[in-house]
């Protein structure tokens, strides 16, 4: 039995973890800005704010912590949100937990990153076909606040490992994440009538279903590995791969096309996003899962495919043979 600190414990995959490590017979603490109107049993739930570094120190004071998952983060921002109040959330809060596990003498933490702290580059893997490994640099785009903000968490528990070797670590860089629930920004680009994708560009995804997500978070904490792992299903699936699943036609638009496009949107206010959306769409990090099967010893349950396919049927969105 092992007592857990996870922050984010409400979030979509906070609760789930949270669950399943009281499930497991641990001591599990959940912390997060507000406590859940239904209280899993077993389990203490704890006001924090990331964000005050105060707060989080109270919540680790006399509770003997042994181990830290941290998943607190903006990663779909609301229409109030800025660019200063994700830093504040995502790297300033990190910072604060961190300096929490070093002054309480926590053994371990476990760091929810994405496979987005690579950034979306032409030359992602170059040399592998485009498939990216943990040895890989994280180049996070500061254009993009989630993907520039991973890269600057990932960098500072790069100097942590040097400076504060004694705290064990355990970095998830999580891909695309996809469940019978799950209905974010990235879905809602499968639900249009016909899937936007840049001309020449294969755009691949990689999937991961969100109980594997939630497995390997869990096997993070309470195993003995250490080290950076890719988070992410067996192969990938380009914008042609995914419209012919689901039946549906692509709209090809040359790269600077639809950035004169999205400019002048944005300008205009006719659109949340900037010219600058155009790499996302083009050059997809996608990540190699070896590391995952091999080192941590989880082997996920569905491929790229198998996740779409499962999240497609859930949403009760018919392919081409129905």
């Amino acid at each position: 039995m092992t007592r857990i600190l996870v922050t984010g414990g409400n979030g979509f995959l906070g609760s789930s973890v949270v669950r399943g490590l009281a499930a497991s017979g641990h001591e599990v603490l959940s912390g997060d800005l507000a406590v859940p109107g239904t209280s899993v049993p077993g389990v203490e739930h704890l006001l924090m704010d990331v964000t005050d570094a105060a707060a989080v120190d109270v919540a680790f004071t006399d509770r003997a912590v042994e181990v830290v998952v941290h998943l607190a983060s903006i990663v779909t921002p609301g229409k109030d949100s800025s660019r200063e109040k994700e830093y504040a959330v995502d790297v300033t809060g990190t910072r604060h937990v961190l300096d929490a596990c070093l002054a309480h003498g926590v053994r371990r933490v476990v760091v929810s990153s994405s496979g987005a702290a690579y950034g979306y580059h032409r030359d992602n893997g170059a040399t592998r076909g485009g498939w990216l490994t943990e040895d890989d640099p994280v180049r996070g785009n500061v254009e993009f606040a989630y993907s520039d903000h991973k890269r600057l968490v990932e960098e500072m528990l790069a100097d942590l490992r040097v400076s504060h070797p004694e705290l064990e670590q355990v970095v998830l860089r999580i891909g695309t994440i996809l469940g019978a629930r799950v209905d974010n920004q990235i879905t809602a680009l499968f639900e249009k009538k016909r899937l936007l994708k840049i001309a020449g560009a294969a755009s691949p995804f990689v999937f991961i279903w969100d109980t594997d997500v939630v497995a390997a978070i869990e096997l993070a904490a309470t195993g003995e590995v250490t080290g950076i792992f890719n988070v992410a299903g067996d192969g990938a699936l380009t914008v042609d791969q995914i419209a012919a699943a689901m039946g549906k036609a692509t709209m090809a638009i040359p790269e600077p096309v639809l950035r004169a496009v999205l400019a002048v949107g944005k300008r205009l206010g006719l659109t949340a996003y900037g010219p600058e959306q155009t790499v996302f769409l083009a050059f997809r990090p996608v990540l190699d899962n070896t590391r995952l099967k091999t080192v941590l010893g989880l082997v996920p349950s569905r491929t790229s495919a198998e996740a779409f396919g499962a999240w497609q049927q859930a949403r009760g969105l018919t392919g081409p043979e129905a």
